[in-house]
């Protein structure tokens, strides 16, 4: 990677930071959105949502339920052929509509190449899989987990 990429860092309650750089080579809409929504606050005090063992944590939905999203208009789909989802890739989700990626996002756990192509890859853990790793596994509002790990404070580094 030659050019120096900017980073997403969320910092978790009580269970340390995850730094993720960000892909604009792969998904420049899905990254410039990240880091608008992080550089406004939007993702302090958000859950994660879902968790879900084996496979990956999804949040960035400040109503905590799955279904909300930022004031900004969805975003395309930025598949790629190349870029595979692997432990620690970040993908933006999005519902049926391919072109419907908004504020949600997921972290892999696992690799999961069922997903290759048909989601939008913008960034890689580079520090803090370990709390990745950690994040209380269920679905909010589900029964399955009352309090879920949420992200204290998101900033962007260069």
């Amino acid at each position: 990677m030659s050019e120096e990429r900017k980073k997403l860092v969320f910092e978790i309650e009580n269970s340390g930071k995850i730094v993720i750089e960000l892909r604009p080579d792969l998904a420049p809409k899905a990254a410039e959105r990240l880091e608008t929504l992080a550089s406004e606050g939007f993702y302090d005090g958000v859950p994660f949502h879902r968790v879900i063992e084996g496979f990956m944590a999804q949040g960035g939905d400040p109503t905590g339920t799955g279904t909300g999203g930022s004031s900004y208009p969805d975003l395309p789909a930025e598949f790629s052929k190349d870029a595979k989802f692997e432990r620690g890739t970040l993908g933006m989700a999005r519902s049926a509509n391919p072109d419907s990626a908004n504020s949600q996002f997921f972290i892999m756990f696992e690799p999961a190449p069922h997903l290759n192509g048909q989601y939008t890859i913008a960034g890689q853990i580079i520090e803090g899989m370990d709390v990745v790793d950690k994040l209380k596994r269920g679905r909010a509002g589900s029964g399955t987990v009352d309090t879920p790990d949420r992200i204290k404070k998101a900033s962007i580094e260069a």
